[in-house]
């Protein structure tokens, strides 16, 4: 079990690594320049040259920081973004339990703490107020996602991924549940801290947000644990609205283009006003996905009569 841990997060790794190139190359094209395009064929080993350069450097240390929770929250970080796929549900011996969507809002409630902690235990009044930017978005937009999730499970009938794979066999749920599609993204969005909801590191009013004082392999871990969250939402995405076989190839092109949704929207759009991102969260989104849920209970209640 241990090895096909090992084997997952490895290969979750090597994804991020390739997930930033794509990312510079994107951005590149869409500025209308190349991009990483020296190293190695089309700049195809940039991403490995760029963890040695940073994991290479000197690590410094705020004087005025407390030095463990500042020291131990990006390794935290990281390790819940990868944990959380341990839930990807495989046919072929690894991890899969019954109660994966439950562990994920659990894992992605805990993570908030990790940012929390890193702009805290900074000591800079940047990453202080990035840090407590981050937990209020994070916990405005949580609501949205739990009520976007309990809507499918109702739907459903499991905490199971594999439940999606089968349900959708013949029509994807995109197709009934499409206002749900655009909730959950933009909430994916706001949940993985990037453009136009990147208030947490707002670089424009906060230097760098939470991770203003971290260098080298500090902020490696960080900038991996973020592209981890995005490509583990852009798969819950594909799974809860694109269906399809989970071992195929097309699954994985389908993960591919979701990334590059969360990349295009970075390259097109502004950062929110702050007040805007909250009013988004609690006076559209949340009656939205309310709406649904109603919805969905009602029709689940009035099958089981009928059944009955």
């Amino acid at each position: 079990m241990m090895l096909e841990g090992l084997i997952l997060f490895i290969c979750v790794l090597v994804g991020v690594a390739f997930l930033t190139l794509l990312e510079r190359k994107v951005l590149g094209y869409i500025q209308i320049r190349k991009g990483p395009n020296k190293v190695g064929y089309c700049g195809i080993v940039q991403p490995f040259s760029d963890a040695i350069k940073l994991f290479s450097k000197e690590q410094t240390f705020p004087m005025m920081s407390n030095y463990m929770p500042y020291y131990f929250s990006p390794v935290f970080s990281l390790f819940i973004s990868l944990l959380i796929w341990s839930i990807m549900p495989f046919y072929f011996g690894l991890f899969s339990f019954g109660l994966g969507l439950l562990f994920f809002l659990c894992c992605t409630s805990v993570g908030v703490y990790t940012v929390m902690i890193a702009g805290w235990s900074s000591n800079s009044i940047y990453s202080l107020l990035g840090g407590l930017r981050a937990v209020a978005q994070t916990i405005s937009y949580e609501v949205s996602l739990a009520l976007i999730l309990i809507s499918f499970i109702i739907l459903s009938g499991g905490y199971s991924l594999f439940n999606f794979g089968m349900y959708q066999e013949l029509i994807w749920f995109l197709f009934i549940t499409f206002p749900l599609m655009i909730v959950w993204f933009a909430s994916s969005l706001a949940e993985t801290n990037r453009t136009p909801f990147d208030f947490a590191e707002g670089e424009s009013e906060l230097v760098s947000g939470f991770n203003t004082e971290y260098s080298s392999g500090g902020f490696a871990l960080i900038f991996m644990a973020e592209y981890a969250s995005i490509l583990f939402m852009s798969m819950l995405f594909v799974v809860l609205f694109l269906g399809g076989d989970f071992n195929s190839l097309l699954f994985i092109l389908k993960l591919v283009m979701v990334s590059f949704l969360f990349i295009w929207v970075r390259g097109t759009l502004p950062r929110y006003r702050y007040d805007k991102l909250m009013y988004l969260a609690w006076k559209s989104f949340l009656p939205v996905s309310l709406n649904y849920l109603i919805f969905f209970s009602g029709m689940k209640i009035m099958m089981i009569s009928l059944y009955i």
